[in-house]
């Protein structure tokens, strides 16, 4: 797909993949079938479920209308004007992100001299972490490969070590990691992350937008 602005949709089986590995990654329940996309029940102080979809749908609309509960989040493969169209009064838009995949080998790049970095594998989750020579975290990232899908989650780097080529010495060491060449890698991007991204070859392939239920009244 196009890696234009207005990219809209993405394949079903490559999110569910998305979906199911990010909830591994970030140790909250499987994601379950619900209104033709999937949902994840997080219920963490901030976020009570959110649902997510792989492009628009009236379903959606249907959906929205019957939460009457806080903290929910609608997620969707498109622009934020077509899920605004989708939602009643009182739902708020967040921040867009990007569903990016890739089909390159990451340039090669050598670590900056003074940091260190480990990778680990925890019940199926791939940590890379970069230290710094005071033992300070400087950047790091997770990524879990499953269901024919090879997803990053969480590159950061810290404030104190950015444009040092960090978060692209993260992304190469999971993608070392990757057991299977036919596992699709896909990630979640802000808009700052797009441009990192988009340096070491990755592909948008649809806006994600993003909206809460309405508070409590």
């Amino acid at each position: 797909m196009s890696a234009s602005l207005s990219a809209d949709g993405v394949d079903p089986d490559l999110l569910a993949g998305w979906v199911a590995a990010r909830s591994l990654a970030r140790g909250v329940a499987a994601p379950v079938a619900d209104h033709g996309g999937w949902r994840v029940d997080t219920r963490s102080d901030v976020e009570h479920c959110r649902y997510i979809f792989a492009r628009t749908d009236p379903a959606i609309a249907s959906l929205a209308r019957s939460i009457d509960l806080p903290r929910i989040l609608i997620k969707v493969c498109t622009q934020d004007a077509a899920l605004r169209a989708l939602l009643s009064g009182g739902w708020a838009l967040q921040d867009r992100a990007w569903v990016m995949t890739s089909l390159v080998e990451p340039p090669e790049r050598r670590l900056a001299s003074g940091y260190t970095l480990t990778v680990e594998h925890t019940n199926g989750v791939i940590a890379a972490t970069i230290t710094a020579a005071d033992g300070s975290l400087a950047a790091s990232g997770y990524a879990v490969e499953t269901d024919g899908v090879f997803a990053y989650d969480r590159i950061r780097t810290s404030a104190d070590h950015l444009r040092r080529g960090l978060g692209h010495a993260v992304m190469t060491a999971l993608h070392a990691e990757r057991r299977s060449a036919a596992s699709r890698e896909i990630l979640v991007a802000t808009d700052q992350g797009r441009a990192l991204y988009t340096s070491l070859g990755w592909t948008v392939q649809s806006a994600y937008a993003s909206a809460l239920s309405p508070p409590a009244s």
